[in-house]
């Protein structure tokens, strides 16, 4: 059966005609009711998914959009059977599950290859735990790299691969098993603009085709244009205080999706609004935003399950706000990308971290400077190392390795721990994108230093 739908979508690749619905499309895959999900901390319970009610249906791409703390990943862990739910159930065809989920296969962000295989042995992996014979299994894993473009680096081991190549790889190892749903946790986010574009119009391309080998697509994103471009459904998520369902968009565009139409640019800005949980209906006064804090999780109630840091360095949102400053202390957030030739999403990560740092908020579609944002965007170097350094103590990682530091007998403490405290409650690759932040920030406010041969922090005592 592997071996025979992998030849038929092979050839049918070039000559794809629009997808055609096929009698079992609609049926409900996968199900979740009443879903949460926290973790223990050193506080209680850190609440990361709260009462999330989500079908996934044979026949549909569905792209599950959120900014960082959103639980999106979390969410896919759970339907993948990889993460047990606190309370609430997921179902697999009407079944709760007790464990992995055996109609599912998943392509991951960083590849997960075994390096010490070649790129054949590792498309089999999935074959050979479920007991294929070794003629069959490497039949099909060809079969399957030559759907996916990699024909002919079948004995190569990962290290010889690009990047690009790599994630083949990983498509290849989920579609050889023919999962119902295929889920893909940020998939293309570790690739260069112009691979990812690739991959996504071949995936695409295969699954217009009809005979892709899977039933329904489950991505997992923080790019609100890859969610409109690939889905047919986009659950949007929020994060305050957990993640939850804040909206749902059915796409309802044809596909091959064109950029360039004004329905396409109309659906990117009213996801955008909700992803950042403001609308023009709703929006407080410019005037209200300029004296006050950003919405969101009170200082007081961080911690480190809702409050991740964003993925922005210190020159980054500084230079923004400076920016910002320079129009008169507020301006339109797409106009300000358009302007540098940004993509929207390219600036959610420093606009994140302006409003955790409280030095701006989001009015409608204009991101605009407090006045302890306006006062670090004007400050010179040494006043604005000391705003910074009083407002990154709100964000509970930079809080957490200060605190620490300062209760440790030599003020010095190993990176490890604070990976450690954080694997609790992210992915690898989240962890390690937050511990970067949290050093450049902390270095930065001159709160410690880090010492990267020795990976150790250190606190830095303040001079006379």
């Amino acid at each position: 059966m592997v071996l025979n739908t992998l030849r038929t979508l092979r050839n049918a690749r070039h000559t794809a005609a629009p997808r055609a619905p096929r009698p079992a499309d609609g049926e409900i895959l996968l199900e979740t009711v009443g879903l949460t999900k926290a973790y223990a901390g050193a506080d209680g319970e850190l609440p990361v998914l709260g009462g999330i009610d989500l079908q996934i249906r044979a026949g549909e791409v569905v792209a599950l959009l959120g900014k960082s703390g959103s639980g999106k990943s979390t969410l896919l862990r759970c339907l993948a059977g990889l993460v047990p739910p606190s309370s609430g159930t997921v179902s697999y065809r009407g079944t709760p599950l007790t464990g992995a989920n055996p109609g599912t296969a998943m392509v991951f962000q960083t590849f997960a290859l075994l390096p010490w295989l070649t790129v054949l042995q590792n498309v089999e992996l999935g074959l050979e735990a479920r007991g294929v014979p070794a003629e069959a299994r490497a039949e099909a894993a060809r079969q399957a790299i030559d759907l996916i473009g990699l024909d002919g680096f079948e004995s190569a081991y990962p290290k010889e691969l690009s990047g690009g190549m790599r994630q083949r790889v990983g498509f290849a190892r989920a579609l050889v098993v023919e999962p119902d749903v295929l889920m893909m946790d940020e998939p293309f986010s570790a690739l260069d603009v112009l691979t990812a574009e690739n991959l996504r119009g071949e995936l695409m391309e295969l699954w217009e085709s009809g005979q892709f080998p899977t039933r329904a697509i489950v991505l997992v994103t923080h790019n609100i244009e890859e969610a409109v471009l690939m889905a047919d459904r986009i659950v949007v998520l929020g994060s305050r205080p957990y993640g939850t369902i804040r909206e749902t968009f059915e796409v309802g565009l044809d596909r091959p999706r064109d950029r360039e139409a004004p329905e396409f640019d109309e659906l990117i800005d009213r996801v955008y609004r909700t992803m950042t949980g403001r609308t023009k209906e709703t929006s407080p006064h410019v005037a209200h935003v300029r004296a006050g804090r950003p919405e969101g999780v009170e200082a007081d109630r961080r911690t480190l399950a809702n409050t991740p840091l964003p993925a922005a360095s210190v020159d980054g949102l500084s230079g923004l706000a400076e920016m910002v400053a320079h129009r008169g202390g507020g301006c339109d957030l797409a106009d300000l990308a358009d302007d540098l030739g940004l993509e929207i999403d390219d600036v959610l990560p420093l606009v994140d971290a302006l409003e955790l740092l409280g030095f701006a908020a989001v009015s409608g579609d204009d991101l605009v400077l407090t006045e302890l944002g306006a006062a670090f965007a004007g400050a010179d170097v040494r006043g604005s190392k000391e705003i910074f350094a009083a407002a990154a103590t709100d964000a509970p990682l930079v809080r957490l390795i200060t605190t620490s530091l300062g209760q440790s007998p030599d003020g010095t403490l190993r990176a490890g721990f604070f990976r450690d405290v954080l694997s609790h409650h992210y992915t690898s690759e989240q962890v390690a994108r937050q511990a970067e932040t949290a050093t450049d920030w902390g270095r930065y406010g001159e709160l410690y230093g880090y010492d990267a041969e020795r990976e150790e922090y250190a606190l830095i005592t303040p001079g006379p």
